[in-house]
């Protein structure tokens, strides 16, 4: 297990749907239940675009979607599973895990900060993603499981989503024999208002690929704004 080293060391949070990727893959990989024909094509859509509005509108119910967006795998044999799992990066996400956010996961962690990604996106879709980029430490959202380890469609702990964020990472912090106060930066990028309390608590927030909304509170505000991907590459 990683643990802080003594001295003066910078903390590095990356939010990743719209931020280090330019899709929303939680989103993404409900289209892919489709395509894979594991979810009926217009139900499945309706509902999935239907979550999609009420997160972009800050008012996720997240425990009806996590039983809802793992409804057509969580039945399914773990080999399926998996092959399903690497067949999305492969395919969807791959392509666009893009240089310019590579980089900047780099650059981080060249400098020896502590990095992590703290999504709320289940662990089962980011878990590939996370490794993809290289980065250690995922903070998403964590799945509850049965006895025999299967996943039930409900959430274990704290949802990694708005406030939970936070919470979330003094966890990890804890488990890691840390503080906030033990680092010199704290670093978050993140695209979304509903990742208003992370970027408050952070000293130093950085408005990545930014929504409208939070593109105007940033400039209110004084923030660092970073464009990585241009209008093309991302998708909302």
């Amino acid at each position: 297990m990683t643990t802080v080293r003594p001295g003066p060391r910078n903390l590095c949070l990356f939010d990743l749907d719209h931020t280090l990727l330019p899709i929303d893959s939680d989103h993404a990989f409900g289209e892919f239940m489709v395509q894979i024909g594991w979810a009926d094509a217009q139900e499945f859509r309706r509902g999935n675009d239907a979550f999609y509005a009420q997160y972009l509108a800050g008012r996720l119910d997240v425990e009806a979607y996590i039983r809802f967006t793992t409804a057509p795998w969580r039945g399914r044999s773990a080999a399926e599973q998996a092959w399903a799992q690497q067949k999305f990066l492969a395919e969807v996400v791959q392509p666009r895990v893009l240089p310019p956010a590579v980089d900047l996961v780099r650059r981080h962690q060249a400098q020896g900060d502590l990095v992590a990604i703290v999504t709320a996106t289940n662990e089962f879709v980011t878990a590939p993603i996370a490794a993809a980029f290289g980065v250690e430490h995922l903070l998403a959202l964590q799945l509850e499981r049965d006895a025999s380890g299967n996943i039930t469609g409900g959430i274990l702990g704290v949802p990694s989503y708005q406030a939970g964020k936070i919470t979330r990472v003094d966890q990890w912090l804890q488990s890691l024999g840390a503080r906030w106060e033990d680092f010199g930066r704290t670093t978050f990028y993140s695209d979304s208002p509903n990742d208003l309390p992370l970027l408050e608590r952070a000293n130093d927030p950085v408005a990545t690929n930014p929504s409208p909304a939070l593109q105007q509170t940033a400039e209110q505000r004084g923030w660092r704004i970073l464009k990585l991907f241009n209008d093309q590459e991302i998708h909302r």
